[in-house]
């Protein structure tokens, strides 16, 4: 049996994240950690979330590198880790079972960790 880290709904919470941190960069300067209901609303319908996010990327993006220094810096090397989380494969539409909702958490978690530790006090 593979590790959670290898399977496909870990690799989208950490995709989740990283979108979400290259949106907070670009509204506040800051990334606030996901809700519980953010969560139960992304692992219900991923796909259309992550493309509600990649609507605006650019624009974000733009936006937090604007705000110079440390929160310009992390929006870089974020929205690098968007480019490289984005499967190479089309993407399924439907939502995740509990079991996968779970391994999602635990991606989406790792990744923001991750990010706390890079950029300490950016980072909620």
């Amino acid at each position: 049996m593979g590790k959670v880290e290898d399977g496909k709904p870990y690799r989208w919470g950490r995709l989740y994240a990283a979108l979400r941190a290259v949106h907070g960069f670009a509204a506040t300067g800051r990334v606030a950690p996901a809700t519980d209901r953010e969560l139960k609303v992304t692992t219900g319908k991923p796909r259309s979330v992550f493309e509600s996010f990649l609507q605006s990327a650019g624009l974000d993006v733009l936006a937090a590198r604007q705000r110079g220094g440390p929160v310009a810096e992390a929006a870089a090397a974020v929205f690098a880790d968007v480019a490289r989380l984005i499967p190479p494969r089309p993407m399924e539409r439907g939502g995740l079972t509990q079991a996968e909702a779970e391994q999602f958490r635990q991606g989406y978690e790792a990744q923001l960790a991750e990010y706390r530790k890079a950029w300490e006090g950016l980072v909620g």
